[in-house]
């Protein structure tokens, strides 16, 4: 409508501009006229056109209309169908909650059949368990009438008889076990100790107190004396060693139980015989020179020593002590040779153990370390190894093992009683060291003694030159258990009580013979 109209006053807006230029121009009736004919037809054809423009403007509104209108009815159908649909789930719902509800109903109701059904068989049970009860308190009460013990008399004898019988079952399978266990480790140790002995070669040598300088004539031995006697009093006085000269020809015998001043000593006159100058003065010189050079010597021997058994790393200060141990001696045995041999004896034997034979070595080397001390102490031999060692940084398994080899520190490392084993290897063997035969007579008079003195021993036997110790109980006051105990017993206090080298086996052998003689 709105474009009809602005359609119609254009077309009346032309017209007048049209009738105003023919009025301008020509102001003529006859122009006018025409204008106004042709004005008229112009608006005419516009009305025309304007009422075509209305109807289709309004044949278009209508068909808009007809489209909206259906759209809008599509959705209205679409949305009342969501809505049926959400109706209809909410129905079958509220259907299903309502099935459930009575499902859940009747499933209250059988449960609660069953709990009435179980309370009923509870009663039941705990009524006859009260009747049970009865019946055996009068059943307990019938036997303890018959046996004449009240329950607990009778539970406790049964549990002291069982407890009896299970020690005594767990006694003879702990003696078993024991048994077997010794035999085989007997057999192995047998092995590898028999093993390590013949794989270290052995000197049988021993050392004496005493040194003999041979002389070229009987003449020097004036010299060597001195006026008054007064060159073989101030040699003994620089060296510590007694000088004893005797009717032996062309010989001086050095007395000293230090081998060490021996050497000096021996050393000292074999410079003085050779230079022939020999008074006071020279003699305290040429053994203060000797004393020097036996000290250089003394750290040659323990390089070679460390260099031959493959030692490193050995602090300087143990080097020379385990060169100074080579004028040493231990009951006759040469120091240093006993702790190259139980070297060798701990290298061999942890290497068969399957364990690290330079650290055994090592500690064999080291064990006797504290007999050969620049200064006297109160201390035992091995502890005050066990000291030196700590002092010089050595392995704290070497440490305990010097300690430990005569059990006067706790083993703590496995090489400790590898040592132990190959000190009284070397130590034990025959030949290796000597004792006077008094103490020897002496150690095995008190072995036997300390073993007489047990109630029940009838004799005792120290054989094997004091290695092993034979005693013979009375069967009739000694039992076989006994006899175990007897053994320990005796092995405790010797082990406690005496000093000996090497080990000593306790034997007790228990006899009993039954003897008729038929006529």
């Amino acid at each position: 409508m709105d474009q009809t109209a602005i359609v119609i006053g254009i077309v009346a807006l032309a017209a007048g501009i049209i009738a105003g230029k023919f009025l301008f121009a020509k102001n003529t009736k006859k122009q006018v006229d025409e204008a106004n004919l042709q004005a008229q037809s112009i608006l005419k054809e516009a009305e025309i056109r304007a009422e075509t423009i209305k109807k289709e403007k309004q044949l278009e509104a209508k068909e808009k209309f007809v489209q909206l209108k259906a759209e809008h009815d599509k959705e209205v159908l679409e949305r009342n169908k969501k809505i049926n649909e959400a109706e209809n789930r909410t129905k079958q719902k509220e259907t299903a909650a309502t099935q459930k509800e009575a499902a859940l109903d009747k499933q209250v109701k059988e449960n609660e059949a069953i709990k009435e059904n179980l309370n009923r068989q509870i009663e039941l049970v705990n009524h006859k368990r009260t009747e049970l009860e009865k019946h055996q308190e009068e059943h307990i009460r019938r036997l303890e009438k018959i046996a004449g013990l009240t329950a607990e008399e009778a539970k406790s004898q049964l549990i002291e008889s069982l407890k009896h019988e299970a020690q005594t079952q767990a006694l003879a399978i702990q003696q078993e076990i024991v048994e077997d266990a010794k035999q085989k480790a007997n057999k192995e140790a047998r092995k590898i100790i028999i093993q390590s002995i013949q794989r270290t070669a052995a000197e049988q040598t021993i050392e004496n107190t005493v040194t003999v300088f041979n002389l070229e004539s009987d003449e020097i031995k004036g010299q060597i004396i001195g006026r008054e006697g007064r060159n073989i009093r101030a040699i003994e006085a620089a060296t510590g060693v007694d000088l004893i000269v005797d009717d032996t020809p062309e010989a001086i015998v050095l007395s000293s139980f230090d081998p060490l001043r021996r050497e000096i000593a021996r050393l000292a006159l074999q410079r003085l015989v050779a230079d022939g100058r020999i008074h006071p003065a020279r003699i305290e010189e040429v053994v203060e020179k000797t004393r020097k050079q036996l000290e250089e010597q003394v750290m040659e021997i323990g390089e070679r020593t460390v260099i031959e058994l493959g030692i490193h790393g050995l602090h300087k200060e143990l080097v020379r002590l385990v060169g100074k141990m080579r004028f040493r001696s231990s009951y006759g045995q040469n120091l240093l040779m006993h702790s190259r041999e139980v070297a060798n004896l701990c290298g061999i034997m942890a290497a068969e153990l399957g364990m690290n034979p330079k650290l055994a070595k090592r500690a064999g080397l080291l064990h006797d370390i504290g007999k050969v001390p620049d200064e006297e102490t109160e201390l035992s031999h091995a502890l005050l190894g066990a000291k030196l060692a700590e002092k010089y940084g050595e392995n704290p398994a070497v440490v305990n093992a010097i300690g430990a080899h005569h059990d006067e520190m706790e083993m703590q490392y496995v090489i400790s009683p590898i040592v132990q084993a190959c000190d009284a290897i070397s130590g034990a063997r025959p030949g290796a060291r000597r004792e006077i035969m008094q103490q020897y007579l002496q150690r095995i008079k008190d072995l036997e003694n300390l073993a007489t003195a047990y109630q029940g021993v009838e004799k005792a036997y120290a054989i094997q030159a004091g290695r092993e110790l034979r005693v013979i109980v009375e069967a009739d006051k000694v039992t076989d258990n006994d006899s175990d105990k007897l053994s320990f017993e005796i092995a405790q206090k010797i082990q406690t009580e005496m000093t000996y080298p090497g080990q000593i086996k306790v034997t007790v052998i228990r006899e009993k013979r039954a003897v008729n003689v038929a006529r």
